[in-house]
């Protein structure tokens, strides 16, 4: 793109005054944006905060994960996170024999 100088520019010092970085102003603008880079930092941004939201690994999600201790064995009183189903029907199967599901944790049947 070609340059136009500014009026601070000493013409008669430097006759090819268009080539000297003092002050030179663009003649034209450049258009185009950064849709695409905004729409993906978004995007990573928002996968980002849902991630954060869900609870997360170590001391930060903690509460998240140990708050809802909804299923406990009624047989041996050991809790489980409501997310884990499949691991309390493990416990029972694998725990207590003679009981079924149902009877380990009635808070379970529908």
């Amino acid at each position: 793109f070609w340059l136009k100088p500014t009026a601070s520019c000493k013409l008669q010092r430097y006759p090819r005054a268009h080539t000297l970085p003092c002050q030179l102003k663009p003649f034209t603008t450049m258009g185009g944006g950064n849709a695409q880079k905004t729409a993906m930092a978004r995007a990573k941004n928002a996968a980002k905060a849902k991630a954060e939201a869900a609870g997360g690994g170590g001391a930060k999600g903690m509460a998240s994960r140990t708050a809802a201790m909804d299923l406990k064995c009624t047989v041996c009183m050991q809790c489980f996170p409501n997310t884990q189903l499949k691991a309390a029907q493990a416990h029972a199967e694998s725990k207590h024999p003679k009981s079924d599901f149902a009877t380990c944790f009635p808070m379970c049947s529908q």
